[in-house]
């Protein structure tokens, strides 16, 4: 572009929205219903001080229903730009004319000189701006056979195993080696992949990469030098974050995130995205004016028309998307479209998705229309879509969430196991049937295991070390007084509070955490693991670390050395579980005799093989036996005893059947968990299963 040149324009097209890149100029197109005054800027660069150019709109000319279009003749790709709106500031609307507005529908932005604090007061000089870019399609990048229409998964739904993961906090720390100006990036990511394929991982679920705020922390923890880590403060839901990019002010973010996405497809991992449709980073009344709030507030976000049109808020972060108004779900799911289909993931967690099934007067629906339009695209049919089946305003939807093929973060889950596991009494009954697949949440509704996300830790909370070495949370690096965070962790520190030197302690911790990691994989549903736990990742106790972009929320790769025993641990209970279909049912069990084998698909058994004893008050072991499903599988036999005492425990005497150990977690590595080549029969009719212990044995039939 040549910023000395005045470019002609003419009317241009209502769609598509955004910025479209033609060979004779670019198309400009934004939605704002009530405005009465648009204006373009354009600016050479991220950090011109001044556009170049300001178009004004003709409404006669420029204006196609409540659609705003200009066509600017000559103008290459690379411009850089803001809206300027003006109209009412009334009835829930707020435009202000002084406000430069950043593009919705942007697939590139930069916030070089964007000042958050400077906004709040009004006095902000500058906003995020907005890139015309014209992106690469996948076959000019080698992508064809990888992303897109193109790409088809590998993965059945019962075979998914995730890892969540932060793209920065990934390789920042120096021990990453990843070359410096590629650390904390899409690209810088490419390098790890091996590591993550060596592991067994067949997802990795990206928390939010969507372009938020960095800056959008209070000011008490702004103080700190502290800033918005984990991302949940969108503001541009078809761009890619640029802080995550090598290259932001070139454009590159889609580029980037495609090579990433490529690299991951040919390495057999795919790519599931958590997604911040509940709320933005324009917050509530005193919150900044970005792009939604000055081109449409009053239809984009949930307000009270009986209060002076004030925020509803249902998500704790002072706004709440009115995902339910036809335009706003709309662009929503024009946006996971073009995810999908034009960048090529391959699923969505949704953060807050009970938000989804709120109408625009905040309350429940029954039949969400964007919860159904999501189920139902067909762009989006092949995609895992899995919703945080909660809100901040009180509304919890686990094993009730609306639709067929969501999934949900199964928080039951998470729960019963950590109480288990540190040893609580007489909770068996819950704890099998979360084991089986939380069938009492989902059968009724003709669902399936797999729609159970099982997690015992992820972003939000302890590390699954810390859940072993803290009682309480110690969040006072965040700058709030250790306010912040859940107060019931249902941790146990087994024995000291935080860093000890005891040697009894610590290895009871590692053995809690390999007893945490095995119940996981050991049980019916979708497992997922939050990144550096296999290598027993710390953050001292703090349960909030939203605000750590430092080595309290970065994975440091020396723990790899380090907890080498925990990561190989993790690695040969994932290929267990991989190697059995028994784990990976797609209907639940029933107790009844698989034809294959001719012994009950589950057997549940008390210490000396006697059926169970479901109402016992002080119980702390289960037991089962779980049969093959398919030939040459072996069964399995599980004990997972939780006290603080060894049980000589007779194993099942079975047809044809030789059992093998597989693991027992009292211990040590390499005796931890035993490769299935390198099992031995074991002759004798009892096993003592040891304090706080997972044993498996593998079955061989004929």
């Amino acid at each position: 572009m040549q910023s000395d040149v005045k470019y002609a324009i003419s009317a241009g097209h209502h769609f598509p929205r955004g910025a479209t890149v033609f060979p004779n100029g670019i198309n400009f197109s934004i939605l704002s219903r009530g405005a009465t005054r648009v204006e373009l800027l354009l600016y050479e660069s991220h950090e011109s001080p001044e556009p170049f150019q300001i178009v004004q709109l003709d409404p006669k000319k420029n204006r196609t229903f409540i659609i705003w279009h200009v066509f600017v003749e000559g103008l290459e790709a690379g411009v850089h730009y803001t809206w300027r709106v003006d109209g009412p500031n009334t009835g829930g609307q707020r435009f202000d004319r002084r406000r430069e507005l950043l593009d919705p529908w942007a697939i590139a932005v930069t916030d070089t000189l964007w000042n958050r604090w400077q906004d709040h007061s009004g006095q902000s000089p500058h906003s995020m701006r907005a890139i015309a870019v014209e992106t690469q399609r996948p076959e000019q990048i080698g992508m064809a056979s990888q992303v897109g229409d193109t790409y088809r998964s590998r993965y059945r739904s019962e075979d998914y195993i995730i890892y969540e993961m932060h793209v920065g906090g990934f390789t920042k720390h120096p021990s990453s080696e990843v070359e410096p100006d590629k650390r904390g990036t899409f690209i810088g990511l490419i390098d790890k992949i091996p590591y993550l394929s060596e592991l067994g991982v067949t997802h990795v679920e990206l928390l939010p990469v969507m372009a938020f705020d960095r800056d959008d922390v209070p000011s008490n923890v702004a103080e700190r030098g502290l800033r918005n880590y984990w991302g949940y403060s969108p503001h541009s839901f078809f761009c890619p974050h640029p802080g995550y990019c090598v290259t932001p002010e070139q454009g590159s973010h889609v580029n980037e995130f495609k090579q990433m996405v490529e690299a991951f497809h040919k390495a057999g991992i795919e790519v599931i995205l958590d997604v911040v449709f509940n709320h933005t980073a324009e917050g509530g009344a005193n919150g900044p004016t970005i792009n939604f709030k000055g081109l449409g507030n009053e239809i984009f976000y949930l307000v009270d028309k009986q209060h002076d049109f004030a925020y509803r808020d249902y998500t704790g972060c002072g706004n709440t998307i009115n995902t339910n108004q036809p335009m706003v779900s709309a662009f929503l799911l024009d946006c996971l479209e073009f995810w999908a289909k034009d960048v090529g993931v391959d699923g969505f967690r949704f953060d807050l998705a009970s938000v989804f099934c709120r109408g625009m007067d905040g309350e429940p629906m029954e039949f969400p229309p964007i919860v159904w339009s999501i189920e139902l695209s067909p762009v989006l049919a092949r995609k895992r879509i899995i919703a945080e089946a909660w809100d901040a305003g009180g509304l919890y939807q686990v094993g009730s969430y609306p639709g067929y093929r969501w999934s949900e973060w199964n928080g039951s889950y998470r729960d019963v196991m950590r109480r288990f596991v540190r040893g609580d009494k007489g909770i068996l009954p819950e704890v099998a049937t979360r084991i089986a697949g939380s069938s009492d949440y989902y059968q009724r509704f003709d669902r399936h295991p797999f729609n159970s996300v099982n997690f015992i830790t992820c972003h939000d909370g302890f590390t699954l070390w810390d859940l072993v070495s803290y009682n309480k949370k110690h969040n006072e690096n965040n700058g709030e007084n250790n306010r912040d965070g859940y107060g019931n962790n249902l941790s146990w520190n087994c024995g000291a509070e935080g860093e000890t030197t005891k040697p009894e302690i610590l290895a009871l911790r590692k053995r809690q955490a390999k007893n945490f990691m095995a119940v996981l994989m050991l049980s019916q549903g979708v497992p997922m693991i939050q990144a550096g736990d296999e290598v027993l990742r710390t953050q001292g106790g703090n349960n909030n670390a939203w605000c750590q972009d430092n080595e309290i929320g970065w994975f440091d790769w020396r723990l790899i050395e380090q907890n080498r025993d925990m990561l190989r641990f993790t690695r040969e209970i994932i290929a267990l579980r991989k190697r059995h279909s028994a784990l990976k049912r797609r209907q639940f069990l029933s107790g009844e005799e698989v034809p294959l084998t001719g012994i009950a698909d589950i057997t549940w058994y008390g210490p000396e093989l006697e059926p169970l004893d479901w109402e016992d008050p002080v119980a702390q072991m289960l037991i089962f036996t779980l049969s093959a499903m398919v030939e040459d599988e072996p069964h399995l036999h599980v004990v997972l005893n939780m006290s603080d005492l060894p049980h000589d425990l007779p194993l099942p005497q079975l047809d044809g059947v030789t059992w093998q150990l597989a693991v027992d977690t009292h211990e040590a590595s390499p005796r931890d968990i035993v490769p299935r080549d390198a099992q031995q029969p074991h002759t004798e009719p009892n096993y003592r299963a040891k304090a706080h212990s997972v044993v498996v044995f593998e079955g061989d039939w004929s």
